[in-house]
């Protein structure tokens, strides 16, 4: 199951809906919009309601798993043991594309989304345009921008993990509360501010890439 990017679960036990919390922005409810409906054992009702269909469910069986394509074309996990700068190395020696389009797909790194692939590009000072190739040498071999940006990922992610999340809309812990890390991010949504890096006097700029808004340093970031 995955909830692409507007899918909720609703648990209602009979007129008592349960769930972790109030939520920032309310989740959708109308039932135009109920794809799957589990009745449960207990008299659970669990439904999933995605408004903009970039949800997905699918049944398959346990042997083959690893070899179905939602899965079978997914990229490394970031906080894998085997994910390193060769690793990512290798996943980007042909790409043209800018290094931003290159982290944001998931087959070359499962699971990066939008704000994290900006901070990490901004922990590792370089520019979200780059060609993705150039984190390669010329023997095929990771140079010393793909090691300090797997790091960076790492390190992104794992403080995003102790902070519960960015809670920008409708996030939340599990125990319903915020997350946190929206206020240590250095370059998302802050377009316009100093660049937080030490002794850098660049100011945060917006630019759109793939549709989507990207946010970095001009002067530090190359």
């Amino acid at each position: 199951m995955h909830l692409g990017m507007s899918g909720s679960f609703r648990v209602l036990h009979g007129s008592d809906e349960r769930g972790p919390g109030k939520f920032h922005h309310a989740r959708g409810k109308l039932s135009a919009h109920d794809h799957v409906v589990f009745h449960m054992s207990n008299g659970a009702i669990i439904t999933f309601n995605d408004p903009r269909r970039f949800g997905y469910m699918k049944l398959i069986l346990r042997d083959a798993l690893a070899r179905d394509p939602m899965i079978e074309l997914l990229g490394p996990e970031p906080l894998g043991n085997a994910f390193d700068g060769a690793m990512l190395a290798e996943a980007c020696h042909a790409k043209k594309t800018s290094l931003k389009a290159a982290l944001s797909d998931q087959r070359v790194v499962a699971g990066l989304g939008n704000i994290y692939v900006c901070e990490a590009l901004h922990r590792a000072r370089l520019s979200p345009k780059r060609i993705a190739s150039t984190i390669v040498d010329r023997k095929g071999a990771p140079n010393a921008r793909a090691d300090a940006l797997a790091q960076s990922i790492r390190d992104v992610l794992n403080d995003a993990i102790r902070a519960g999340g960015s809670s920008l809309r409708d996030h939340r812990r599990t125990d319903g509360e915020l997350g946190d890390f929206q206020h240590n991010f250095r370059v998302y949504d802050r377009a316009g501010a100093k660049c937080p890096t030490p002794r850098c006097k660049g100011t945060i700029r917006r630019i759109v890439q793939g549709t989507r808004s990207t946010f970095f340093c001009p002067v530090c970031q190359r």
